[in-house]
């Protein structure tokens, strides 16, 4: 069951991957704009279910703690990570946002029944490095004029990985609940772009189904896979391979033609994969030993 759930939040990391490509192809949409439509869209498999299924309606039911802890974790986020980017270079921000899968990997020592180890470190820092290589590849400067948009990124990181573990405390809260997340994150990112931004609309079929990618897959099915994943799998494992995110949508936007290949990025893959195989070290030695015990 374990090593399922960490597949299934796996499942996540990958469609995060493609959240550069559909962006890159969306147009010129404000981001609180996007982010309104998106979590709607993403929101719609849920409610789908629910009307086919209104029994589930029940699991909705679940005390405060929980709706604010999901609404903060989806909406605080996207809403300190654009305001980062609004006050503060995207490739620093970018790289102090991304300090929220080291920061699950460290915090949950806090967890019950977790235990840190050396290697879960390691493997983070590695995947640390390889992020470093391929979003800053031009340089990083960090200038003390922004130093609001670095706050907000650095609030956003902790509110991401604080997300994450604190959920992992809800384990036995139903995964449906992400369909009630999404709207009101839905809801509270459409009253931003009302008073922050001026409305632009996609131009084209493309640009309108790039959106529609967006919010069926790394703004909508992947929070629902993230869910299931940290309250089940391993969110040590999850928190290291979440660095594979970067690389692989790199890897995607040379792939599309985005982007060039060079040799940051073939090193960034190595220390990403080598990061998540030293943190999987838990999941290889459990599966040795299960292989060498005796049959009965």
């Amino acid at each position: 069951m374990k090593l399922k759930a960490t597949l299934i939040g796996f499942s996540a990391i990958l469609m995060w991957s493609l959240l550069a490509l559909f962006t890159a192809a969306s147009g010129k949409m404000p981001p609180f704009q996007l982010s309104a439509i998106c979590f709607l869209i993403g929101s719609l498999p849920g409610l789908a279910v629910l009307v086919a299924k209104p029994e589930r309606l029940a699991l909705l039911k679940q005390p405060a703690k929980v709706w604010i802890t999901g609404i903060a974790g989806l909406f605080g986020y996207h809403f300190l990570y654009f305001t980062a980017l609004r006050n503060a270079p995207a490739v620093e921000a970018g790289l102090i946002a991304y300090l929220w899968p080291l920061l699950i990997v460290v915090g949950s020592a806090l967890l019950p029944g977790e235990r840190l180890r050396w290697y879960h470190i390691a493997g983070a820092l590695a995947g640390l490095v390889g992020t470093i290589l391929i979003v800053a590849r031009n340089g990083v400067a960090f200038d003390g004029a922004y130093l609001i948009g670095y706050g907000a990124a650095f609030l956003g990181a902790f509110t991401w990985s604080g997300y994450s573990l604190i959920t992992r405390r809800f384990e036995a809260v139903s995964t449906d609940v992400v369909t009630g997340f999404c709207l009101a994150t839905s809801i509270l990112s459409f009253v931003c772009h009302l008073a922050l931004e001026t409305t632009v609309w996609p131009a084209t079929t493309f640009e309108w189904l790039a959106v529609a990618g967006l919010g069926l897959l790394p703004v909508g099915a992947a929070f629902y896979a993230w869910d299931f994943g940290v309250k089940n799998g391993d969110i040590q494992l999850l928190g290291v391979s979440s660095y594979a995110a970067p690389v692989l949508s790199t890897l995607i936007l040379i792939l599309f033609g985005f982007a060039e290949p060079s040799w940051r990025i073939a090193l960034a893959c190595l220390f990403v994969t080598g990061g998540a195989v030293l943190a999987a070290q838990d999941l290889i030695l459990r599966k040795d030993a299960a292989a060498t015990q005796p049959a009965e």
